[in-house]
């Protein structure tokens, strides 16, 4: 297969209402709730004024955001576009998003990094515990208790 090196097209406009750009979030934000990221970061993020509100909504918009390939609080805007929002209720817009991340103090990253932990062990909890037909590591298989080889070195 070769790349064409002719562009037909030259702009694209996503404005149809009934379409979503990024329906595999629904799967996504599905497992991050089963797992309790919204509840976890609404119970141990406490931003000041109402910047801080929802937080538990906010920091799952701005995943899921992220997980569209958002890589700005401007691109955040992809939550809210075409039939989005008949899928997804409480997006909030990039402006809202980029507040709340401006209220963060070096105590609210913690918090937030408390958040995460528990979030990754809440979602490896919903891991089935083997995939058919591979196998699981052993903890002495790991590279931390490999055997370690020194260099010898020629005199």
């Amino acid at each position: 297969m070769q790349l064409s090196h002719t562009h037909p097209v030259t702009t694209a406009v996503f404005d149809d209402p009934n379409l979503v750009s990024s329906a595999g979030l629904v799967p996504l934000v599905k497992l991050a709730q089963d797992a309790g990221l919204t509840a976890l970061a609404q119970d141990r993020l406490t931003l000041p004024t109402d910047k801080g509100a929802n937080a538990g909504l906010k920091v799952t918009s701005l995943v899921a955001g992220m997980a569209a390939g958002a890589d700005s609080i401007d691109d955040m805007a992809v939550l809210r576009h075409g039939g989005m929002g008949r899928v997804f209720k409480n997006a909030y817009a990039p402006s809202t998003l980029g507040s709340f991340l401006r209220t963060f103090t070096f105590g609210h990253v913690r918090q937030l990094d408390a958040v995460a932990s528990r979030f990754l062990l809440a979602l490896a909890g919903q891991a089935p515990p083997s995939l058919p037909g591979v196998p699981l590591l052993h903890p002495r298989d790991t590279p931390t208790n490999a055997p370690h080889w020194q260099h010898q070195q020629q005199h």
